[in-house]
């Protein structure tokens, strides 16, 4: 269920709340650590333009999920 904008708008009045929602930091760290093994793993093997487009397109989807598109 999509949460409130009054819940939001009160956050934002009380910093002191903490946030409901746990921090994906170590999350999102760990996909980018995991796509760029997986693609220098590719790399290694031989396989350099699909290793090479590896890399930029999880670079491109991790920048946009960081930015919360």
């Amino acid at each position: 269920m999509a949460e409130d904008d009054f819940r939001r708008w009160e956050r934002e009045l009380e910093p002191d709340v903490p946030d409901e929602r746990p921090s994906e930091g170590r999350g999102l760290v760990l996909v980018a650590g995991l796509t760029a093994t997986a693609c220098a793993a590719v790399i290694a093997l031989g396989d350099v333009p699909l290793g090479t487009a590896g890399l930029v397109l999880s670079s491109i989807i991790l920048l946009l999920w960081r930015i919360g598109m």
